[in-house]
């Protein structure tokens, strides 16, 4: 809709009729007679030919109109600059600043290229001043100058920061030019621009110098352009062997792809960022998912462990009541065997009696009839053989019953003594033996109830063997239990050794000396210089002492009643290094000796054991997992 002022046939105008245009053309703008912006972000120069048309964002184009409305450069007219200076001003007043980089079109950023250069026109690149007519004295046959170094102090005291001055030598020595170097950025150019600027207003600039014929007193100075650049001197030489000439449009340019190009890496970087995140959030929810249920898994083995054990707890109390009353039954009958026994002691007792008075009465008879009829005589002496025969059974008998007596006594003793269930089944057997004896008689109720016993004996041995089964069973399960937790605080072990101790639940090093002490002592005894070095070599030499299993400073002592193993504090090496290092130090060695003798007594060496510090004890395996659970939920 709009044309370039370059291609228009109407007469260009004076200085003084700038304003007025600008005037015209910003309400040009602002009714919506020229297009600027052509997207969200992208923004065209309506003034322009077609052939440089393209596409800006909204800094750009407002960097180009400021550039082109205060250039010096001939090559623009009057109408042009008014136009662009409109459009600047249509910028900065109605145009959002729609790319994010800076506060707004109110607002220029420090590190813009400064409005009042043309950028258009060909420039040093880095940013290089021109400094002639540097005074210089004929010593040596050679000429000598000024440093750069005092140079550049006297011009960073007038506030142009340059980053370095360099003399220029020739054949002959200074040559009386120098180069100033300034930063490569925008402020750079800034400080170049007011460099040049100043010595302008002293008369002392480029055109002065060249007005002058090159024989003008004092420092001329100016910044390096294409024609210093181009120029067949010793300063073109230099120019052109340290850098190029580029326009500023071009260094913006270059400047907005390389940051392009980093917005492009930085935005990949961040993609890839965000998948490996997306990635480790997966592995993290599914290693969560995984633990919960282990962990419910374990609850639930846990609960039907306990459930099971309560109900062979409750099967245990209960066959132990029917073992109980059992025996207070065959305690009753024993009690009533013995009874029994005692009447049949009495009966027999009377029964020898009896046979001892018969006996009498037949031997009085055979001494009466002995001189009657000698075949009556031989029968007596039949009859006294049997007699003494009859004798001896009776006082077999007799301590028979003797001993079976004291027997049931001892038997009834160790009844009175024991409760458990073999013993019973021993005192079973004794019973069956004694009632073996007394069967020997041919008493049928005797050895029925010895039949009897023996059938209870056998049923009590099956019971006992099934209880013995049971608990066998039990005790397999409860060790793989065990395993597979023991497997699991290994595994929490080994993730929780990066932890800092400072946390409640982490990883403790049983046995590990505690090095502060040691320094601390060799502090107050050898001063800070040697402090370290002989901290560290009494360290070395207790941690021999306590991997040595030939040392054991301990002994055994009753606390009431029970024997318990603590520290000798008489100990030969302790109590010298008591003396020597102080308390402190003896209680750090006292305290890894419990820890290891309680941990590892066997191998002393240090092992690793999941600690809760805030308690200053073991950790349970629930405590771990609920403390990894509780990180992974503040770190999501």
């Amino acid at each position: 809709m709009g044309s370039s002022s370059n291609n228009s046939s109407e007469e260009d105008i004076s200085e003084s009729e700038i304003e007025e245009y600008e005037d015209k053309s910003y309400e040009e703008l602002k009714n919506g007679n020229y297009h600027v912006k052509t997207s969200d972000q992208s923004f065209s120069c309506p003034y322009c030919s077609k052939k440089r048309k393209r596409d800006y964002l909204y800094k750009e184009l407002l960097q180009h109109a400021t550039g082109v409305g205060k250039s010096s450069s001939e090559k623009r007219s009057m109408k042009d600059k008014a136009n662009h200076l409109a459009l600047a001003k249509y910028l900065e007043k109605d145009m959002m600043d729609v790319d994010g980089t800076s506060d707004g079109p109110s607002k220029k950023p420090k590190s813009e290229a400064p409005l009042g250069c043309d950028h258009d026109e060909m420039f040093m690149w880095p940013w290089t001043g021109v400094v002639v007519n540097i005074p210089t004295i004929l010593k040596d046959g050679q000429y000598v100058g000024g440093s750069g170094s005092k140079l550049r102090d006297e011009l960073i005291a007038r506030g142009f920061n340059p980053r370095r001055v360099q003399p220029l030598w020739n054949y002959r020595g200074h040559s009386g030019c120098a180069v100033v170097e300034f930063n490569r950025d925008w402020p750079g150019l800034h400080n170049a621009m007011s460099f040049e600027k100043d010595y302008e207003a002293d008369h002392h600039g480029k055109k002065d110098w060249i007005a002058s014929n090159a024989r003008g007193s004092g420092l001329y100075a100016w910044v390096a352009r294409a024609d210093d650049y181009n120029a067949e001197s010793i300063i073109g030489e230099h120019l052109r062997k340290n850098g190029d000439i580029k326009t500023i449009s071009e260094i913006m340019a270059e400047e907005a792809r390389k940051q392009s190009k980093l917005v492009f890496n930085l935005t990949n970087v961040i993609e890839a960022k965000n998948k490996h995140l997306e990635e480790m959030k997966r592995i993290v929810s599914e290693a969560s998912v995984s633990l919960n249920n282990l962990i419910e898994e374990k609850d639930k083995l846990h609960q039907a462990y306990n459930e099971e054990i309560k109900k062979i707890q409750t099967s245990a109390r209960d066959h132990f009541q029917k073992i109980f009353n059992d025996h207070e039954k065959l305690k009753l009958q024993l009690e009533s065997h013995k009874r029994e026994l005692d009447l049949r002691g009495r009966e027999l007792e009377k029964r020898d009696a009896h046979n001892e008075s018969e006996r009498k009465k037949l031997c009085e008879e055979i001494e009466e009839n002995v001189m009657k009829n000698s075949s009556l005589q031989l029968a007596a002496v039949e009859q006294r053989k049997a007699d003494e025969k009859v004798y001896k059974l009776a006082e077999d008998q007799k301590r028979q019953k003797e001993n079976l007596h004291r027997r049931i006594i001892q038997l009834e003793k160790q009844l009175d003594a024991k409760q458990a269930l073999e013993l019973e089944i021993e005192r079973l057997r004794g019973t069956l033996n004694v009632m073996k004896h007394m069967g020997d008689d041919g008493d049928m109720e005797i050895m029925k109830k010895i039949d009897s016993m023996h059938s209870v004996l056998r049923e009590k041995e099956g019971e006992l063997e099934d209880l013995e089964a049971l608990n066998q069973t039990l005790i397999v399960k409860e060790r793989k239990s065990n395993d597979e937790l023991q497997e699991a605080r290994k595994e929490l072990i080994s993730g929780l050794k990066e932890i800092s101790s400072r946390v409640n639940i982490g990883v403790k090093r049983m046995g590990e000396l505690d090095n502060n002490p040691f320094h601390e002592a060799c502090k107050r005894k050898y001063g800070v210089a040697e402090s370290e070095e002989r901290a560290l070599e009494l360290c070395s030499l207790w941690e021999e002492f306590l991997r040595d299993s030939e040392w054991h400073p301990f002994k055994v002592i009753e606390v009431e009643g029970k024997h318990q193993e603590v520290i000798d504090d008489n100990d030969e090496k302790l109590r010298s290094l008591r003396d020597e290092l102080g308390e402190d130090v003896h209680m750090a060695v006292k305290a890894a000796l419990i820890e290891i003798n309680e941990y590892n007594p066997s191998g002393r060496y240090i092992i690793s054991e999941l600690w809760n510090y805030k308690e200053g004890r073991k950790a349970t395996l629930q405590e771990g997992v609920a403390f990894i659970l509780k990180k992974w939920k503040i770190s999501r």
